[in-house]
């Protein structure tokens, strides 16, 4: 293999779970995200040169996938139905069973701009800033969004609230 090949399955292997996580905490559905994820890094991959000096690959992994699930979705809107059967079932397993059933269905609750920014500071630690840029909204959106985000988690996972105040 050469050094570009090696440097990218060492990204790939270190980012591929988180991406995913943030990606189905933004998405709400497991297929999707996955499908999404992959797409984003064989995109990552024919930009290696460009993905690897981003100042935040795995932020240009997870926005790449969610601008792919945009686009699928602007095409196939007018073909699925609404009766939410494309949700997430109430099952994680592999690498989304850190998150937990209960946090993955208050995930899917929230609105869809509330769910991005959760993602991006949350699961991939990205500051205000960089969770800015990445959505291409105001820092002061940011802080807005995470804070109702994070209240509406709260209300919704009062066990995990009990964990974190002992």
């Amino acid at each position: 293999m050469s050094h570009e090949e090696l440097d990218f399955a060492s990204f790939y292997e270190a980012s591929r779970d988180d991406c995913l996580r943030t990606v189905l905490a933004a998405v709400g559905d497991a297929d999707t995200a996955q499908d999404l994820v992959a797409e984003a890094f064989a995109r990552a991959w024919a930009s290696w040169r460009k993905v690897s000096r981003h100042p935040a690959p795995r932020a240009w992994v997870v926005r790449t996938a969610l601008n792919a699930g945009v686009s699928s979705w602007r095409k196939r809107r007018r073909d699925r139905p609404l009766l939410g059967e494309d949700r997430m079932p109430a099952t994680a397993d592999g690498p989304l069973a850190p998150m937990g059933r209960d946090l993955i269905t208050a995930l899917q609750g929230l609105p869809e701009r509330q769910r991005q920014v959760i993602a991006f500071r949350i699961f991939l630690d990205l500051d205000t800033a960089g969770t800015a840029r990445v959505l291409g909204i105001a820092p002061g959106t940011v802080k807005a969004h995470l804070s109702r985000g994070l209240a509406t988690l709260r209300n919704e996972l009062p066990a995990l609230q009990e964990q974190e105040n002992p």
